[in-house]
């Protein structure tokens, strides 16, 4: 498949990263030498020096040329948009762009869009606030992904010391009961596709693959406990908290803070018909958390622009017994540390972007096909085809890799775990673990 990537920033610079893994004909584009030197140097792609807006320079990044995929997140909408509809033009079949105006994403807009050459819209800040509501609405999970309304959940969970997992080996607890698959764990800075010898530890975030009526006898078995988010604290009135203050209406009290006066002047207007208590002042400040009650509250949310910061104020308001924190983590390379870390969940928008865009590159219905990106593994549902190679023998026949393992499959719309015994059929949506860089040499099994 051949991809062409406009903008080399950090979204455009991760997202090049991760393809040029798959195997896939990556050009990136930008004005920026500098920005591309490196990726040029030192990953499986091609670079380009020029403006996401020329015909001439796109068809020298071979827009024109059989191009499956034109994907633009420069910094700026507008050259975004633009850019998708000049690449249309030229003859991409799809086209992505990078947005920052939530109106855009109206459904009753879409068909505008599309008549402009721009098939698909990603607003990253968007995603990272639905994210944060899922986790605010199921506080004892670190991730919650379902698949076919529910009827297959995969589930992220941080192992402490009282859970009754730590120390037994998967096939001890997985035997005589198929309620859950221990599809992956990510343990310290690496996620392992986890065997019967397997032992779990304390500190493991384990990804467990069930059906609905399972997630709370996985809950007891990793020692959480159920509760419920009332009051949450935000530090940081940027988009996301913009977004997550609209979503958030009815189902929780919230309270922004931020040191930016001119940021919260404008908040009140962003947020209007919500029921925000805006504040300013430097949520670094103890005195001043404790001044707006942070001992009173369920949830505190760190979404600046600084990782250090937001992993840092996790870490003060899990001192003020906060029971779940999430921090905005930018800088991937600080999430396996901030994962090691006691602040709860961790937000990445370039992965939640990542994971939005890697499912257009699937060859499975758009419309039913899922996709999650972790630091370094994915997730994703597949569609069985008739006649591949996954249907040829029983699970425990196909000699897979041990770089994958298949986690349950909808089948006639319910959903099922898989055991060694268990034959893939045509038509079946199968979920898969693999690590990453692997998604495209586990989708030849399927067509």
């Amino acid at each position: 498949m051949k991809i062409v990537i406009a903008g080399a920033g950090e979204v455009g610079s991760h997202l090049a990263k991760l393809l040029s893994r798959e195997e896939q004909d990556i050009v990136l584009i930008d004005r920026d030498p500098s920005k591309l030197s490196n990726l040029d140097a030192n990953y499986n792609l091609m670079t380009k020096v020029g403006s996401p807006t020329s015909f001439e320079d796109l068809r020298v990044a071979g827009v024109h040329d059989n191009c499956d995929l034109f994907i633009a997140v420069t910094p700026f909408e507008n050259t975004n948009l633009i850019s998708c509809e000049i690449a249309k033009k030229l003859g991409a079949r799809k086209t992505v762009a990078r947005i920052d105006n939530y109106e855009f994403l109206a459904q009753h807009n879409r068909e505008l869009f599309v008549s402009l050459g721009v098939d698909h819209l990603i607003y990253p800040e968007v995603l990272a606030a639905q994210e944060i509501c899922t986790s605010l609405g199921r506080p004892w999970v670190r991730n919650w992904f379902e698949l076919h309304d529910g009827e297959l959940i995969v589930i992220g969970v941080k192992l402490r010391e009282n859970a009754s997992l730590i120390g037994k080996r998967l096939r001890d607890i997985t035997y005589g009961q198929h309620h859950y698959h221990v599809s992956a764990i990510r343990r310290r800075h690496e996620t392992i596709i986890p065997r019967g010898d397997d032992e779990i530890w304390e500190g493991d975030i384990l990804y467990f693959t069930t059906t609905r009526d399972y997630v709370d006898e996985i809950r007891k078995i990793c020692g959480k406990r159920e509760y419920k988010i009332k009051n949450v604290m935000i530090m940081g009135g940027g988009r996301i908290a913009v977004r997550l203050a609209h979503m958030a209406r009815g189902k929780w009290n919230l309270t922004i803070i931020d040191d930016n006066m001119e940021t919260c002047r404008r908040l009140p207007e962003k947020c209007s018909g919500c029921d925000v208590n805006i504040i300013h002042g430097d949520a670094r400040n103890n005195e001043l958390l404790a001044e707006e009650g942070i001992s009173d509250m369920d949830a505190f949310v760190a979404l600046t622009d600084f990782s250090e910061t937001n992993i840092l104020a996790c870490l003060t308001a899990k001192e003020f017994q906060v029971s779940k924190t999430i921090a905005e983590v930018e800088n991937i390379q600080f999430i396996s540390e901030a994962e090691n870390l006691n602040i709860g969940t961790v937000i990445n928008k370039k992965l939640l972007a990542s994971s939005k865009i890697f499912q257009l590159l699937l060859d499975a219905d758009e419309s039913s096909s899922k996709f999650m990106a972790l630091a370094d593994a994915e997730v994703a549902e597949l569609e069985v085809r008739p006649g591949s190679k996954i249907t040829k023998a029983p699970v425990m026949d196909l000699k897979l890799s041990h770089e994958m393992t298949i986690a349950g499959l909808i089948r006639d719309g319910k959903g099922m775990l898989v055991e060694g015994r268990t034959r893939i059929q045509a038509g079946d949506h199968v979920v898969v673990f693999c690590l990453a860089g692997h998604i495209h040499k586990v989708e030849k099994l399927f067509v």
